[in-house]
């Protein structure tokens, strides 16, 4: 009887799991199914580029899996029930609902956008966590008049790119950003002072120490009673997880997250892995790693190769993740690579300017590719299941 393996997600972590166990293990005992409601494969790092006009290149998983063993299922996940190892799902073109058996569960669903709970946010606001999202942001400002205002809220990465991607090619857009505290705050000197730069360049108005309290159709507001026009909003503040873990009985943090060890494993579910956005663990210096795609590879790696490790009874391997840099694009002929700790700390060290956006295009190149080949330098023999049984829910330790 095949172990029956179902990966929720085909983003860059989910994707890359399912690859990297169709190669680990013999297809003859397993059955691999990734369930997706897109067909194509979508580069999130690059959708600040797909608002400001440039078109994407399309990269569909049905070419990206054929020929691996890996079945690829268009649908919705609706439900999880962890306790009967069973994934409802809504097909992709129809209303048809199908449950799903599994033996082992990879929990690859990510994250949306989070509107924080502010008044007229959702209403009023424009996200750019997914493509749709993005395409929607696109139409607003391709009909958005010259000279009209519009205002990027949340100054982290996403908030940085989208600004200045907007600014350098709508120039005649009055772009403003607003940031909870000062500009580039977590950055080293010389990344603050580059990111200065390149603002004030493009021309981008900054409002420092403004976090916004409410959004209106035409404006939002900050905490200290700034009003600042907006024809269009986008809200950049943080990214909230998939909200369909918190119906299920997986041992969760309060932002909904599912609890791992080391491995990424689920401390309350030994059937069941999580990673990405989705998953809760643990980095350098007993830091949570953060929602990133830095983050999420590493662990699809890990999560892949112990669950390949616990079928054929080898040796479970542990890998520290760890940080080297954040990766930021400013408009396509500006970046900066701002070097940081293991546990993601800024160091003095940045690559800025035309070096910094080559080097932010090769990551991105080579994060797509490492989806398109999860499996690159690996030794091409599957090993065999031997303990084929998924084991019974008894918690374990966070340090195994």
């Amino acid at each position: 009887m095949q172990h029956r393996i179902v990966v929720l997600g085909a983003g860059y972590t989910g994707a890359v799991a399912a690859g990297r166990l169709a190669k680990r293990l013999h297809r003859g005992d397993v059955t691999i199914t990734l369930v997706n409601p897109e067909p194509d494969f979508v580069e999130r790092v690059r959708l600040h580029q797909l608002v400001a006009g440039q078109d994407l290149r399309p990269r569909p998983l049905g070419e990206m899996f054929a020929g691996t063993g890996v079945e690829l299922k268009l649908a919705a996940v609706t439900a999880v029930d962890v306790d009967r190892r069973t994934v409802t799902v809504t097909a992709a073109d129809g209303p048809e609902r199908e449950e799903l058996k599994y033996d082992t569960l990879v929990y690859a669903l990510g994250s949306g956008w989070n509107d924080g709970g502010v008044p007229g946010a959702a209403e009023h606001a424009h996200e750019v966590s997914s493509r749709p999202g993005a395409l929607r942001l696109r139409d607003r400002l391709a009909a958005t008049d010259a000279g009209r205002p519009v205002v990027v809220v949340g100054g982290g990465l996403t908030g940085l790119e989208a600004a200045t991607e907007i600014a350098e090619a709508r120039p005649d857009l009055d772009v403003a950003l607003t940031v909870r505290g000062a500009l580039g705050d977590w950055l080293s000197d010389k990344g603050r002072a580059h990111l200065r730069k390149v603002v004030d360049r493009l021309g981008i108005t900054v409002h420092e120490q403004a976090a916004v309290t409410a959004v209106e159709a035409d404006a939002v507001t900050t905490a200290d009673g700034r009003t600042v026009p907006a024809d269009v909003t986008l809200w950049t503040t943080g990214f909230a997880v998939h909200p369909i873990a918190r119906a299920s009985a997986l041992e969760l943090t309060d932002g909904g997250r599912i609890v791992v060890d080391a491995t990424m494993r689920s401390v309350s579910h030994p059937d069941v892995y999580a990673v990405g956005d989705a998953a809760m663990a643990v980095g350098p210096g007993g830091k949570p790693l953060r929602m990133s795609c830095a983050s999420g590879v590493p662990m699809a790696w890990q999560a892949a190769d112990a669950i390949a490790a616990r079928l054929t009874d080898a040796k479970v391997p542990h890998v520290s993740i760890r940080y080297y840099q954040q990766c930021v694009s400013l408009g396509r002929k500006d970046g900066l690579i701002q070097f940081v700790t293991a546990d993601d700390r800024a160091v003095e060290r940045a690559l800025t300017g035309r070096g910094a956006a080559a080097y932010k295009e090769l990551i991105c190149r080579g994060a797509a590719w490492g989806v398109a080949h999860p499996t690159a330098g690996m030794p091409s023999r599957r090993r065999r299941v031997v303990r084929p049984e998924t084991p019974t829910h008894a918690p374990i330790s966070a340090a195994v």
